[in-house]
């Protein structure tokens, strides 16, 4: 899934990019990608670096958006909502304030490895939930 929303847009765009400041950050912890921007990706040549960019289900693709994949539709849906709520969380924190709390790098650690349950496929318990909420909203969307 490959979205232009602000909020991971403005996060790409900080040079330090996204910080465990949030527990939502903490889920990419050592599992986030960045690709630095080189203009429109119109050519082979950059998909090619951008493949070998990716390395993890979530990347940032500087000043340009976020991207994540999934082993399902429902595990990229997951991924890229908790990943745009994180960017926001962080562009919120630094609007009041120059800096960002951070835990100890040690508590950052063990929350990301407890959110990542050993490589769980995301999105199982919550996609079914999601697509009950759907139907209750707009059941148009199955036409």
């Amino acid at each position: 899934m490959h979205l232009h929303v602000r909020e991971a847009i403005a996060a790409s765009a900080q040079p330090h990019g996204l910080l465990p400041g949030s527990q939502h950050a903490m889920r990419f912890h050592g599992h986030l990608a960045y690709h630095d921007y080189e203009g429109l990706a119109f050519s082979p040549a950059e998909g090619g670096r951008l493949v070998a960019s990716r390395g993890h289900r979530a990347m940032l693709l500087r000043n340009h958006g976020s991207l994540t994949l999934g082993c399902t539709v429902a595990e990229a849906y997951v991924l890229m909502d908790m990943l745009v709520k994180a960017c926001d969380i962080q562009l919120r924190a630094l609007a009041g304030a120059s800096k960002m709390i951070v835990p100890m790098p040690e508590v950052v650690a063990r929350t990301a490895a407890q959110l990542h349950d050993d490589d769980a496929i995301e999105g199982a318990l919550e996609w079914p939930a999601l697509l009950r909420k759907l139907d209750r909203i707009d059941p148009s969307y199955r036409d």
